[in-house]
């Protein structure tokens, strides 16, 4: 038996608007404040760029651990209690981050952060089917993602502040604080989010044994995988090395990189909300194939660019489509698969994505450090974009209806 979804539900605002912050504590902080505060704990640690991009993957794989059987258990527990747990284990692992005294340390903490992270996202993203018909299941899940837009925009100017401010420790307090932010993050979505609307009984959230084959027989879902590797190699390249690159090749100062990443974070707000909405009336697949070619571009002109205007504009390219190709995935898994195994799907394609994800940010540190430079990374995240685009083209539209 189906879930039904109610729609017009008014309680589903408040639960979109804390999926929204469970987004923000997730990724805005757990992964992307990684990226504006790595200058300076890089020299803290005194790490390589190899090492960089090691940790980056190990915070990645976390992740994928997570995402993997997280939507699955927020199919069957519930999704207030994995989002609520993901996030305090992210917390109290971007806490433990900022009092590593060693490379290894550093390591052990951004897997752990990773591991809730995961839980946590996908736990989020998995709850729009049930709360959402599929004709607003786009624009909600790309309400949703700008949690990200959010952290870049706190993450971009607080962790300059924070450092000036506090000296040698700066990376560490970074860390701290973000983790706190977190901790309380966990305790609002506990008490802020439900599993399902009111007139939705419980014993239909739950999905029988036999259904999950659903998931993980079905081409469909495991096409929507092998598009979403692409994005998750690609941007992250773009992610992780952003500040590094225009501090340590364009003489960037800290302040001056993380406007640009504060730009980024302005321009990725409405992104979700546009491409979601456009996507559920054009279509899934035509819409990825757009926003691909647009992120092929902005990833090539940042490796090309010399100056203030190339990486700005790049910085804008990927911003209005930044966090679009996650929500229209989370909007899909719902579209195939249905509200009942929606967060066991978005989970499942995760795995595609986190693996692309998980692996390059040490072959872009490894290629820097053979070739002296983060351009020709940069320009193997433009090339990945562009495959993505054509998996895209070969995806079939669901033919599933709620």
């Amino acid at each position: 038996m189906e879930i039904p979804v109610s729609p017009k539900d008014p309680y589903r605002w408040v639960v979109l608007a804390a999926g929204t912050a469970a987004v923000f504590g997730a990724l805005g902080l757990a992964r992307f404040g990684y990226s504006a505060v790595l200058p300076a704990m890089q020299r803290g640690l005194s790490m390589s760029n190899t090492q960089t991009g090691m940790l980056a993957t190990a915070n990645l794989a976390g992740y994928l651990v997570l995402s993997v059987i997280g939507g699955a258990l927020a199919s069957h527990f519930g999704a207030r209690m994995v989002v609520s747990a993901g996030l305090l284990v992210a917390g109290a692992g971007m806490v433990l981050t900022g009092f590593s005294d060693t490379f290894a340390a550093a390591l052990l903490w951004r897997i752990v952060t990773g591991l809730g992270s995961g839980a946590a996202n996908i736990g989020a993203m998995g709850m729009w089917a049930t709360w959402f018909e599929q004709k607003g299941r786009g624009a909600a899940a790309g309400i949703a993602v700008t949690g990200s837009s959010f952290g870049l925009m706190f993450t971009g100017p607080m962790a300059p502040y924070i450092i000036a401010t506090t000296g040698n420790t700066g990376w560490r307090a970074c860390w701290w604080v973000f983790g706190a932010i977190a901790v309380v993050l966990a305790a609002a979505c506990y008490l802020l989010i439900r599993n399902r609307p009111a007139n939705v009984p419980a014993q239909a959230a739950a999905p029988g044994r036999s259904l999950w084959t659903c998931v993980y027989r079905s081409w469909p879902v495991w096409h929507l995988g092998l598009v979403y590797v692409a994005f998750g190699f690609s941007y992250i390249i773009y992610m992780t090395f952003f500040v590094k690159y225009l501090a340590a090749e364009h003489h960037y100062s800290r302040e001056a990189a993380g406007r640009l990443f504060m730009l980024m974070g302005v321009f990725s707000l409405a992104c979700g909300i546009v491409w979601g909405g456009l996507s559920d009336r054009i279509g899934r697949k035509r819409t990825l194939i757009v926003i691909y070619l647009i992120q092929a571009a902005a990833f090539a002109l940042f490796a090309a660019g010399r100056g203030a205007a190339e990486f700005s504009a790049s910085a804008m390219l990927f911003g209005i489509t930044a966090w679009s190709i996650p929500a229209i995935m989370a909007a899909t898994c719902g579209d195939i698969l249905g509200p009942r195994l929606a967060s066991a799907g978005l989970g499942f394609v995760t795995l595609f994505f986190g693996i692309g994800q998980a692996v390059a940010p040490s072959v872009a540190g490894i290629l820097a450090d053979s070739t002296g430079s983060f351009s020709p990374a940069f320009l193997l995240a433009a090339g990945v974009a562009c495959g993505g685009a054509i998996a895209a083209l070969m995806l079939r539209p669901a033919a599933r209806t709620d």
